[in-house]
């Protein structure tokens, strides 16, 4: 069985999504530190949290009762 075009671009960023929120905080959050501020590394912090996680429950592939 294939999987329609939409259906793949999906699983793929389903895959991606725990990455790109690591890799945000890592990157992100040090550089906002350096270059900015402490405050705006904080809220930074927050919103890339809250951002990710709505996506990660949105995304979730939850098995079927």
């Amino acid at each position: 069985m294939t999987s329609s075009s939409p259906r793949r671009g999906l699983r793929i960023f389903v895959a991606i999504t725990p990455v790109l929120g690591a890799v945000s905080f890592a990157l992100l959050i040090p550089l906002l530190i350096v270059h900015v501020s402490l405050q705006a590394a904080v809220g930074a912090a927050v919103a890339i949290g809250c951002l990710w996680f709505a996506l990660m429950l949105r995304t979730s592939e939850m098995p079927g009762h």
